[in-house]
């Protein structure tokens, strides 16, 4: 037999590497390589299911007809443009039940280029637009987010373990009408320009202006779930002192009323200067999150929120104007979120 050129090994590999490679393709093209190795036909068929002279009948086409001749023309033929109904429906509970390592991919997340391709190659339909894709994914119940961190010392079993031993007393703070709960947390603003992906039209490319300095300001946020409305306050950082004198002024707006905090075990919420403070208060009761599990407390979702309104994509000349900017918008929106079962009416 005529050997393969280096030219050819070098153009099979390629081929068996291109993603629009249909198994049968791949068997052929791996085969002709199996030859030119010098592997018995036994390995072969082992390896590719393909007999020895189905190998050496593709390998003579390949040297004559190039490329073109390892292509399966069963795949042509069955090329359409659509699903249908039935076929939509069991890519809808597929998407839910697998993931593209099933498929063969090393990946464990859905994306439109890979769907596309699993969908070409279990119903023959290619879709030359993303936009056809989408619309499986909405009809699929996928939405289009980035995804969410999470920490390496993040303990699942002690945030279900905390869940479980607090949640009756939270629930029923948040049943009781005379109960006031809150959530709380800290956020960090600085002048460094914050990205966010955006949908745009195609081949534009806008530029946005970035500060090479790095000022910082403190934001500390209160949510009260049963209503929604958000109390912020901004400050030069984060310390017991300053941590007291915001909580002092949250509760005079709850003056008279028993109140519920949620809040995480940062080291300003604690200190001498907490310590003097809480001693003082009365009808008060808080309540630690767990460690790492900052997705927990809703007012992590309201920080998003404010970033993406106010902060991302944008140049920051002034951080205090900015943050009075993202001050005004907190404190003037109302933020909806589950909590315990609980969302505000």
């Amino acid at each position: 037999m005529e050997k393969l050129t280096h030219q050819h090994k070098t153009e099979l590999s390629l081929f068996i590497n291109e993603r629009d490679r249909v198994p049968e393709e791949i068997k052929r093209a791996q085969s002709i390589l199996m030859l030119a190795e010098g592997l018995p036909g036994s390995t072969i068929f082992s390896l590719t299911g393909l007999k020895r002279t189905t190998a050496v009948k593709a390998r003579k086409k390949f040297i004559n007809g190039g490329l073109q001749a390892l292509k399966s023309k069963r795949k042509e033929k069955k090329t359409k443009n659509r699903l249908t109904k039935n076929q939509r429906d069991e890519i809808s509970k597929m998407l839910h039940v697998k993931t593209p390592r099933n498929y063969g991919w090393d990946w464990d997340y859905w994306t439109p280029s890979i769907l596309g391709q699993v969908i070409l190659e279990l119903y023959g339909v290619k879709y030359k637009s993303k936009t056809s894709l989408h619309l499986i994914f909405k009809e699929s119940k996928f939405t289009y987010h980035k995804p969410e961190k999470i920490y390496k010392n993040r303990n699942q079993a002690a945030i279900d373990e905390w869940k479980n031993e607090n949640a009756l007393k939270i629930q029923d703070a948040l049943r009781d009408p005379e109960i006031v709960v809150l959530v709380e947390d800290e956020m960090i603003i600085t002048s460094q320009t914050t990205l966010q992906k955006i949908w745009l039209p195609q081949n534009s490319q806008p530029k946005i202006e970035c500060s090479n300095t790095r000022k910082r300001r403190s934001i500390y946020g209160f949510l009260d779930i049963k209503t929604g409305e958000q109390m912020a306050f901004k400050t030069e950082k984060q310390t017991s002192e300053i941590s007291s004198k915001i909580l002092k002024k949250a509760l005079e707006k709850y003056k008279g009323k028993n109140v519920l905090l949620l809040w995480d075990n940062a080291p300003w919420h604690k200190g001498d200067s907490m310590r003097t403070f809480l001693a003082t208060c009365t009808n008060f009761l808080i309540i630690n999150f767990p460690p790492y599990a900052p997705d927990e407390n809703p007012q992590e979702h309201v920080w998003k929120a404010g970033r993406a309104h106010v902060t991302h994509n944008k140049f920051i000349s002034d951080i205090d104007t900015t943050a009075r900017e993202l001050l005004t918008y907190l404190n003037n929106s109302i933020f909806k979120y589950e909590f315990f079962g609980f969302t505000a009416s």
